[in-house]
């Protein structure tokens, strides 16, 4: 099974949700886990690195980002997705009208998780935020992950 979030820019919540999910999967799973997580921006400017402040807010929760670069979705990525899992309303109904017919795997995360509601950007805010951000993101992963199992 293949995980794709998505938000805008790929440099805070999509690579912490998947550095957190990557660490949660580890935890679980060992290396052997049959799930595998990636991220991807739908304004992402390529290459650019993670946000200084996301590093070391999942640094924080014992996951590492600090080698990731943005990377633009692309049909590519939403093929071979099997759930992608955005973090607005927005970003879901972007996906959807970016690449129509696959509706059926696109979820917001919080939705997904059973929480409803979506993921604030951090960008621009204090530490704490970013925290406070990666804090959430690990508890609606660790409520996907228990769905799927």
């Amino acid at each position: 099974m293949k995980i794709l979030f998505i938000c805008t820019g790929n440099t805070c919540r999509s690579c912490m949700a998947e550095a957190l999910a990557d660490k949660l999967l580890e935890d679980r799973f060992g290396t052997g886990g049959n799930i595998r997580v990636s991220s991807a921006g739908l304004a992402a400017a390529p290459g650019e690195p993670a946000s200084p402040f996301a590093i070391e807010a999942v640094a924080w929760k014992g996951a590492d980002m600090s080698d990731h670069r943005a990377v633009m979705l692309t049909p590519e990525k939403v093929l071979e997705a099997d759930l992608i899992l955005t973090m607005t309303r927005g970003h879901r109904d972007d996906v959807n009208n970016m690449f129509p017919g696959h509706e059926e795997r696109v979820f917001t995360l919080a939705d997904f998780a059973g929480y409803g509601g979506e993921v604030s950007d951090p960008l621009g805010q204090a530490l704490e935020t970013y925290r406070g951000c990666a804090r959430k993101l690990e508890e609606m992963i660790k409520r996907v992950l228990d769905k799927l199992e």
